[in-house]
């Protein structure tokens, strides 16, 4: 019996991690396999703060892993493959074993949609990106395009746009689906372009991305356009396919849930359609998507855990 189960280990996983088992709380962590969340997919990361010349993301990770378990978090790289949030105690199961908890804290997490070309794998952070405000810096001065159309995407043309020499957005259809807002926004600054009907096939370089081929989808002609880098804004999927039982909104994340007492106070701001499931990071935030965030939402959802025990005890 565990007082806390954390399902995932990204910034906001070990965070929780963190500060739940310095409040005396029985704590496991269930990794994955693939532990560690988008960060293991980064290379140097300049907006955390307490690095002053960067740290590679996956440093950060293995840093964030290392403080949990020194501090007394189990930690165990099984797959969580369910859980049964109907009666208490919750069970977990994680590769066919299974755990009791007082309480769980869902750190999931989200993954980004990739466009599955070749040569995207290779040129990850070597020129391919799905953050702009994480990685717009790198990219001073430079010739970008970014890849989408949706509200996403004109928020991350619009962010390189302050920084880059220039932003071409190429999008699949004739139309953005983006709001008619945020389409404004682009069509009036200077420095972007649009490059409609057009897809890209592949991304040339070998140790850093050069050019990208793109294909005309109805003309069918195929073109080779030179850049520095490649922002991906097609969507993210929160990972919440296994969370039977949660309240998920209508993009399949985890609805975030105040709960305030009966003078209007809040008492808890991370909570889930389920008493004593919090929730924190990317798996319910589709908003910010940064590390510092999801530690962030990470820490008040072990703080609400901790909390919600103590009242559960009278």
């Amino acid at each position: 019996m565990y007082d806390i189960i954390i399902i995932g280990s990204g910034p906001a996983g070990f965070t929780a991690g963190i500060y739940a088992v310095r409040s005396g709380r029985k704590t496991l962590l269930i990794a994955g396999p693939r532990w560690g969340g988008q960060l293991m997919l980064t290379t140097l990361v300049e907006n955390y703060p307490g690095f002053v010349n960067g740290i590679e993301g996956p440093e950060l990770m293995m840093n964030m892993r290392k403080q949990a378990e020194r501090l007394g978090v189990e930690v165990i790289s099984d797959e969580f493959t369910g859980g049964n949030f109907s009666k208490k105690p919750f069970k977990i199961t994680a590769e066919g074993k299974s755990y009791e908890a007082k309480s769980v804290i869902i750190a999931s997490g989200a993954d980004s949609i990739w466009l599955g070309v070749p040569g995207e794998i290779q040129l990850r952070g070597k020129g391919i990106s799905t953050c702009a405000t994480c990685d717009a810096f790198f990219f001073r001065n430079k010739d970008v395009v970014v890849v989408g159309g949706g509200d996403s995407a004109m928020e991350e043309a619009l962010v390189l746009s302050h920084v880059a020499k220039s932003v071409t957005v190429i999008h699949r259809k004739s139309e953005f689906r983006a709001s008619k807002a945020m389409q404004k926004r682009v069509f009036d600054d200077p420095k972007i372009k649009v490059m409609w009907d057009t897809v890209v096939t592949k991304a040339n370089g070998t140790l850093k991305l050069t050019s990208i081929s793109l294909k005309n989808v109805k003309t069918n002609s195929e073109s080779e356009f030179k850049t520095d880098g490649m922002f991906i804004a097609i969507g993210h999927n929160p990972n919440t396919s296994k969370f039977k039982g949660i309240e998920l909104d209508a993009k399949g994340y985890v609805v975030r849930k105040e709960v305030k007492d009966k003078d209007g106070l809040c008492v808890y701001r991370s909570a889930t359609s389920v008493p004593g499931v919090f929730v924190g990071g990317d798996v319910h935030d589709y908003r910010y998507r940064q590390a510092i965030t999801a530690s962030a939402y990470g820490c008040m959802a072990a703080l609400d855990a901790d909390k919600w025990l103590m009242e559960q005890q009278g």
